[in-house]
């Protein structure tokens, strides 16, 4: 799946007029970086994946055991749904924002097949960005991905249970443990694109602000937002998107599976 993370990655930061969609930059990457170029920043998502998704999940589970508390156990409203995902959205930006931004700058350089890059790797990003803008600089574009996380973890989660919910319903089912692993993955899919559908515009915003030079001006979520619209008009919100529909499904069905698998398992 990373191909086409870098495949978003390019085509959000690029200037107009880089690539003509999402085949031209694939073949541009193979063709001016190589065909390992679709990995670069691969290892940063790795080694910061399970405290993600561990903190995703945890946070939300807490969530939804509080808001069932003050329901007096009774079944959790579509608003507290979106509520504990957006709990845990935020609780997720602590790791997920320097990760994110660590990758994306890998992702983004770029350097002929053979010729050294300006980041040799995460630890050397981290440190080079440290050493110019501090830890301020390690969380550049929290902003972003805090509004990113929140809202877009509400979408995700409540879709996903509300989903859920509806299954139970229609089958009479007395637990979700009764509902086939099969539907974890469709409704994880669902829930990937409820995702993407309500964050999209500001997942551009976040990429092009933490590919932005440390010398250049400090530029917030409005000002990227202006500037998109400027100099690539209202579609410049949604360049990438191709890859990422084409790419969620897979990974958020996937994430879904294992999660139930896990529950039932663990009881």
């Amino acid at each position: 799946m990373k191909p086409f993370d870098i495949v978003k990655v390019r085509l959000q930061t690029s200037p107009p007029g880089t690539f003509n969609g999402m085949v031209d930059c694939a073949k541009k990457l193979i063709t001016n970086e190589g065909p390992l170029a679709f990995y670069k920043g691969t290892l940063t998502p790795l080694l910061g994946i399970g405290a993600c998704v561990s903190i995703q999940f945890g946070a939300l589970e807490a969530a939804k055991r509080e808001f069932r508390r003050q329901n007096a156990g009774g079944e959790l409203g579509y608003g507290q749904l979106y509520a504990s995902g957006l709990i845990a959205g935020l609780a997720n930006t602590v790791v997920a924002g320097p990760v994110e931004h660590i990758r994306i700058r890998l992702q983004a350089q770029t350097a002929k097949p053979g010729s050294p890059e300006f980041y040799s790797g995460p630890l050397d990003c981290a440190k080079k960005i440290y050493k110019v803008a501090g830890l301020p600089g390690i969380f550049k574009g929290q902003v972003p991905t805090m509004i990113r996380d929140g809202h877009g973890y509400g979408a995700y989660f409540a879709a996903y249970e509300a989903l859920i919910q509806w299954k139970m319903k229609r089958d009479g089912l007395a637990s979700r443990t009764e509902i086939p692993a099969t539907y974890a993955c469709l409704f994880g899919a669902g829930a990937g694109y409820a995702l993407w559908g309500a964050i999209y515009p500001v997942d551009v915003i976040k990429s092009r602000i933490q590919t932005a030079s440390f010398t250049a001006p400090k530029v917030g979520v409005v000002g990227v937002a202006q500037e998109i619209v400027r100099t690539a008009g209202w579609g410049g919100f949604v360049r990438g998107l191709i890859p990422t529909l084409i790419r969620s499904p897979i990974a958020n069905g996937t994430t879904f599976l294992v999660f139930e698998l896990a529950m039932r398992t663990l009881g």
